[in-house]
């Protein structure tokens, strides 16, 4: 009996520690990755737990071995972009400008009911008060109305960690010339740019890698 509560301890702690190593984040608020693993983890550590035949390291070996591939994986998603993309997605716009976006929704498989359930959720009754709603990779909705007095336009991430967004660069309306004579009035690279917006009214935000 005893050493069931310890393999029981053993096991609960481990489960902590793969949990602590994961981050902090809730489970709404998690990659399909991170919940997979989670979901996982929790699995292999009830087999050792329910059956004392079976020898602890069966229980632990798994457990180990897909917290290393996690955490793996999540340096490749920290410092590559288009891992990140892959394994994550990106964000999708779901109201542009006060437009509904039909093929956004399709594409999210996220009905017209549960946008404007999302909406009643940040306190929003009417919809075209809604100039932008942007669905984030870990599922949560960002809600933007208009403002009361003046314009708000959507930035769009032109370079992010050095890496440059050609997609997004057409998108904006701008092109390579204007990128490198922007880069070069900020006296800087594409390699040393940690981020570069710019958005409909041409309010450019530069910010530049630590040292660079």
């Amino acid at each position: 009996m005893l050493i069931s509560y310890l393999r029981t301890i053993l096991l609960y702690l481990v489960l902590i520690l793969s949990i602590r190593l994961m981050g902090k984040r809730q489970i709404g608020q998690m990659e399909a990755s991170e919940f997979v693993v989670t979901m996982l983890v929790a699995n292999l550590a009830a087999i050792p737990m329910q059956d004392g035949a079976i020898p602890l390291y069966s229980g632990l070996v798994p457990i180990l071995v897909v917290l290393g591939m996690e955490l793996t994986l999540s340096g490749l998603i920290l410092y590559s972009i288009p891992v990140r993309r892959f394994f994550c997605g990106k964000p999708v716009i779901l109201i542009d400008n006060g437009k509904v976006l039909r093929e956004n929704l399709r594409r999210t498989r996220v009905t017209l009911d549960e946008l404007t359930g999302h909406l009643r959720e940040k306190d929003v009754l009417d919809i075209t008060t809604v100039q932008y709603a942007i669905l984030e990779t870990d599922g949560n909705l960002s809600v933007f109305c208009y403002p009361a007095s003046g314009t708000r336009s959507l930035p769009i991430t032109i370079i992010e960690d050095g890496y440059l967004s050609k997609e997004n660069l057409k998108k904006s309306r701008k092109n390579e010339k204007w990128l490198q004579q922007t880069l070069r009035e900020h006296k800087t690279t594409q390699k040393n740019t940690l981020l570069l917006t710019v958005d409909d009214t041409g309010k450019v935000v530069w910010l530049g890698k630590e040292g660079a």
